[in-house]
């Protein structure tokens, strides 16, 4: 099939042949533009900028004009909600309209723009300095900045500055491919251009030309370091044409240096800080705490790193949880470990038996005990030795296949004897009948890990002759029990796959005292992140290292999730073609291959494949010693920290001099690979130097061949075997790759071909001997697809459960940023009124109970009910609905009347007397029962009156209940995905029950927040007690799943100089009229009387 498809691109040429075609044009334009700069003036260059920005601001000045009228008229008080909800859908729609207007003027200059950017890095590189005549923006800039000079009025740009601690010097000019890239990315697709082609430089492109939007450009890396470095080294190109540069991993979060940095024209930073402060503002109390604008265009670097690989865990921020310290790890690792051992022993004896077996001729047997030590503990090293004997290996697929026909229904029968059974596939373990039995044989209670069938004992209960109070402490205690037993055999599972499926030193390592996760993809520790559902609990307990306190998720969402949030989003990578398909179908991103500025040279050689890891290595070490002393680099690339050092261990035994790089020498990389290309240097690294690494050789180094490349694995995806062999042969340079592979490595004994094995059978392969050839090449790609499309299953599960979570965020999160503004809560609040009448109604309408009417109106609204029993019968739904709602806005603008008055005359005393003193009042708002605090501008509610003071009622008290129920649902919607997995043993799909209950639960949600949030509105008031304090500010204790490091400038402890605010409590006066209620009944008396009725606690002040 592939022959064919490569015979039809030659007639008809491929995709990218087409996409590379398309955009020539465009460079041919870009560099006749590129000529005509050539004799203007520094400053007519710098102009450009300007001219381009006016072109800009014209395209839409008729729709920003539009949005001002249509402003105007929303803050009109004559205006109805209705027609504001009305005027902010076309508001929305006109800001569309901006964004396409944008779209289309940016894609007529692109041309005259990304010329502009070549003619700039023109002058850089062929001149020390660049005079310009000085504007504010450079002499602010040479305030800040070593590079730029002010004489007179003259500003001087050097062409050398600092970047990451290294001093730099600008000689760079863009290739046509990087033009071409340039374009690629401009258009919102993603441009795969090879190792040394400058992706970098190429982004500068797009960057400048949607930054003279305004509307903020951010290019996202895979790590801090890469984020600080492109940000300075890039910067000063933007910054000599006015346009500001930041990167927000220099500062803290939530404080106003990121603020600052999110509004520069162009932000760079990691994906973790973009996605962390996403949610961080979607839990801000006030629109000062806010640091993000609206998401414009993004770049993403290394984008199959950060959207495929970094999108396999969601990004969260979590808080303590209620007995998050209680857990049952450190109770059962001791019988887990005593199950792990019994399981070691039967294995071990079973084969021995096949060995026997299979000797004497007993094929069938001993295929038989091969399954069952497969099933047992397939990472058995005497299994997996034993296994690369010639025909052993296709012994055990054939009695595989045969027990896994008809749904594995003779299965059972390979497992009876095993303690537990793994799938190494699914990464998942089945506890057995016979593991049960061992671990309750120290147990009275034959039953402590069997879960109850719960449907069945409660039909029991149900069919018995007890009473119902006692029906009823039966089931309660049932269900008591199921919670227990789900908890403990699931303590259990996790502690069995920390002991039988997670390695130290290749999952994980230990490094201080604690367990830190080790990415596969990247080799690099993965700071802060810790593996869900318990697991990283019972590593710890398996370590004997202080076990962590669980946490609840206050805030979560998927990298995929955010980054489709943006208007415009493009990547670049060197290895993205493998993953076109999830790039198109999650993020609709086209990657366009982006050919080579020079030819590559290196040699990438066929895979050596050996029956044996011990071969494998033999050989590699002995490649090791000739490429050395040849003279020649030696990048070698390993899988796990493990497999570093045993290679380490060996060269070190020979006495040749090297240099390990994995996630326990992080600290050192700089260094490592700055040596990395010197002659004769062997470098022995895990994937951390696969990406974002340059390895540069001298001319010495070239002459003798360049950088040789052995990687001693094959990975799972093909992506990281590109990076690897893309460290060699950057810009023309020679070198070459040779990856060394045996039947023990894990992705052959998961997914290698049946055909592999025969083939070395047939062979008759003796002990070192080897197999090269381009079929056997086909055959390892052909297993790593497997790999990546089950990789793919899982991510995509992933995002289509976090697409539900998605849907809710969004309806929450709107009605958050309306709250926390203002400007739509009006037409919130009255749409909450309106959904909690009609709430009301629904209940009582069927059954036509007019007393329950009363009382729940009475009750949650505090309002009579404004029709009478008859009207109740009479009138249909949708009428007594009006009714009801106008009663409630009517009395709700009457209350925020009385609340402005009863406030002002404090609000007036404090102003007058201490306006130098305090900006913002804080005033206490009570329903009886529960009290919050609202926060209002001093002058503003003097100036006004107090007619202020209810939209900060409605903002502070929105926002308050959101969040603590929005908390609550968090916490309901992980235990509904965990519980939701054993619907799988029904048959059922977990996804289809998820999202059937989760809009249940969503639904309860929004109910449960309009009668909150209108409840709390319509019946609390100031509290009666008066006092002046000022406000004393918490802060929340909260972590995120991925924490860096990453900040330049800790901010020092010092004294908060922001006034605080202060709190305002009624003065109530003895004759002043108040509103009282009891639930039932609700009068109005002077406060003389009203006041015994309070304290007595059965009336409670409106």
């Amino acid at each position: 099939m592939s022959l064919l498809i490569n015979f039809i691109g030659k007639i008809f040429g491929n995709k990218y042949d087409k996409d590379i075609k398309k955009i020539n044009p465009l460079v041919e334009e870009i560099n006749n533009e590129f000529l005509q700069l050539n004799s203007i003036s520094n400053d007519d260059l710098r102009k450009k900028t300007i001219e381009f920005k006016t072109l800009i601001n014209d395209s839409t000045i008729v729709e920003k004009e539009k949005i001002s009228i249509l402003n105007k008229t929303v803050k009109d008080s004559k205006t109805s909600p209705e027609e504001k909800e009305e005027i902010y859908k076309q508001i929305d729609e006109l800001e569309k309209t901006i964004l396409e207007n944008i779209e289309v003027c940016l894609t007529k200059m692109l041309p005259k723009a990304f010329a502009v950017v070549k003619e700039t890095a023109k002058r850089f590189t062929e001149n020390t300095s660049i005079e310009v005549t000085a504007t504010e923006n450079d002499i602010v800039l040479a305030n800040t900045k070593d590079f730029v000079k002010i004489n007179k009025d003259k500003a001087i740009y050097n062409n050398s500055w600092d970047a990451a601690g290294a001093n730099i010097t600008w000689d760079m000019i863009h290739y046509d491919v990087q033009l071409i890239g340039g374009v690629v990315l401009h258009q919102g697709k993603i441009a795969e251009m090879q190792t040394g082609e400058g992706k970098t430089l190429s982004a500068t492109l797009p960057i400048y030309l949607n930054a003279l939007t305004g509307l903020g450009v951010h290019l996202v890396t895979v790590n801090n370091y890469l984020a600080k470095r492109d940000a300075e080294w890039m910067g000063p190109i933007f910054q000599f044409h006015g346009m500001s540069v930041d990167c927000i991993d220099n500062h803290q979060p939530n404080s106003e240096e990121r603020k600052k940095a999110y509004l520069a024209d162009i932000t760079y930073g990691t994906n973790n800080e973009f996605g962390f402060d996403y949610l961080r503002d979607n839990m801000a109390k006030r629109p000062n705490d806010l640091v993000q604008r609206k998401l414009h265009y993004s770049i993403v670097d290394e984008v199959d790193s950060v959207l495929i690989d970094d999108a396999r865990t969601p990004l969260i921020i979590s808080g303590p949880t209620p007995k998050g310290d209680i857990h049952e790890y450190n109770e059962y690792k001791h019988k887990v470990n005593q199950l792990v051992l019994a399981q070691k022993k039967y294995i071990n004896s079973v084969i021995v038996d096949a060995k026997k077996l299979i000797i004497s001729g007993d094929n069938e047997k001993g295929g038989f005990n091969l399954l069952r030590a497969f099933r047992g503990l397939p990472k058995n090293k005497a299994l997996i030795k034993y296994l690369s004997e010639e025909g052993i290996r296709t012994k055990l697929q054939k009695t595989e296949n045969f027990y896994m026909q008809d749904q594995s229904k003779e299965m059972h029968k390979v497992d009876k004897e095993l303690f537990f059974v793994i799938d190494e596939k699914s990464n998942t373990i089945e506890l057995t009948d016979k593991g049960i039995e061992l671990l309750t044989s120290s147990t009275e209670n034959k039953n402590f890990f069997i879960m109850p069938n719960v449907g069945e004992e409660i039909a029991t209960i149900d069919n018995s002759k007890l009473s119902d109070k006692k029906k009823a402490t039966q089931k309660e205690e049932l269900l008591r029990d199921y919670a227990v037993k789900s908890e403990r055999i699931h303590t259990i599972n996790q502690l069995l796959k920390a002991y039988t499926l997670f390695e130290k030193d290749t999952e994980y390592v230990v490094i201080d005292n604690k367990v830190k996760i080790v990415d596969e993809q990247t080799g690099r520790i993965m700071e802060g992140r810790r593996y869900s559902d318990g697991l990283h609990q019972a590593i710890e307990a398996k370590e004997n290292v202080k076990i962590e306190a669980a946490t609840q998720t206050y805030a979560t969402v998927t990298l995929q999730n955010y980054f489709r949030m943006y208007n415009k989003i493009s990547g670049m990578t060197g290895t993205a073609e493998t993953e076109a398909g999830e790039f198109w179908e999650i993020y609709k991103l086209d990657v366009v291959a982006i050919p080579t500025n020079r030819p590559i040279q290196r040699d990438d050689k066929n895979d050596l494949v050996y029956k044996t890891n011990r071969e494998k290595y033999n050989a590699v070490i002995e490649e090791i010693t000739e490429l050395s002393n040849s003279g020649r680099p030696v990048l070698v690339g390993t899988t796990s920290v493990e497999i570093s050092e045993l290679l380490a261990n060996i060269l070190k035994r020979r006495k040749i001099k090297h240099n390990v790089l994995n996630a326990k020498m992080h600290q050192k990389e700089a260094d490592i690979i700055a040596d990395a290309g010197k002659d004769g240097t062997v470098t022995i690294a895990t994937n951390m130097a696969g990406r974002g690494t340059d390895i540069k050789l001298s001319e010495k180094v070239k002459n003798a061949g360049g950088l040789a490349i052995i990687g001693t694995e094959r990975h799972d995806s093909r992506r990281v075997d590109r990076q690897l062999r893309g460290r060699s042969g950057r810009q023309g340079d020679p070198g070459s790759s040779q990856f060394y592979v045996s039947l023990e490595d894990k992705l052959m004994r998961l997914f290698g071909s049946e055909r592999i094995a025969k083939l070395m059978d047939r062979m008759g392969l003796e002990d070192g001997e080897v197999i090269q050839h381009s079929m056997i090449n086909k055959s390892i790609e052909r297993a790593q697809k497997k790999v990546e499309e089950n990789n793919f299953g899982i991510r995509k599960r992933l995002l289509e459960y976090d697409d539900v979570m998605n849907q809710q965020r969004e309806v929450i999160y709107k009605k958050r940023r309306h709250a926390l503004h203002g400007d739509r809560l009006s037409v919130d609040i009255s749409n909450m009124i309106y959904d909690t009448c009609e709430s009301i109604l629904e209940e009582v309408y069927e059954d036509k109970n007019y007393d329950k009417l009363k009382i729940d109106l009475i009750r949650i609204l505090a309002t009579e009910p404004p029709i009478s029993k008859k009207d109740f019968d009479e009138k249909n739904k949708l009428e007594l609905v009006d009714a009801i709602f106008n009663q409630c806005i009517k009395n709700y603008k009457l209350k925020s009347e009385i609340i402005s008055k009863q406030a002002f005359p404090v609000i007036k005393n404090v102003y007058e007397q201490q306006s130098s003193k305090y900006e913002n009042i804080l005033i206490p708002f009570t329903d009886g029962s529960k009290t919050l605090q609202i926060v209002t501008n001093l002058e503003e509610a003097y100036k006004t009156q107090g007619v202020n003071i209810p939209l900060s009622i409605e903002k502070s008290v929105t926002l308050a209940i959101i969040d603590d129920i929005w908390k609550e649902h968090l916490r309901e919607m992980d235990e509904l995905k965990q519980s939701v997995q054993n619907a799988v043993y029904e048959q059922k799909d977990p996804l289809l029950i998820y999202k059937f209950e989760s809009f249940n639960l969503f639904k309860a949600l929004i109910d449960k927040i309009n009668k909150d949030i209108v409840s709390f509105l319509l019946k609390s008031g100031l509290p009666v007690n008066s006092s002046i304090e000022e406000e004393r500010m918490q802060q929340s204790n909260l972590q995120t799943s991925r924490p860096e490091e990453t900040y330049n400038n800790p901010q020092p402890n010092q004294e908060n100089n922001k006034i605080q605010p202060i709190r305002v409590e009624q003065e109530t006066g003895r004759n002043e009229k108040v509103t009282i209620t009891n639930g039932n009944e609700t009068k109005e008396l002077k406060w003389k009387k009203a006041k015994p009725l309070v304290e007595s606690g059965k009336w409670s002040r409106l």
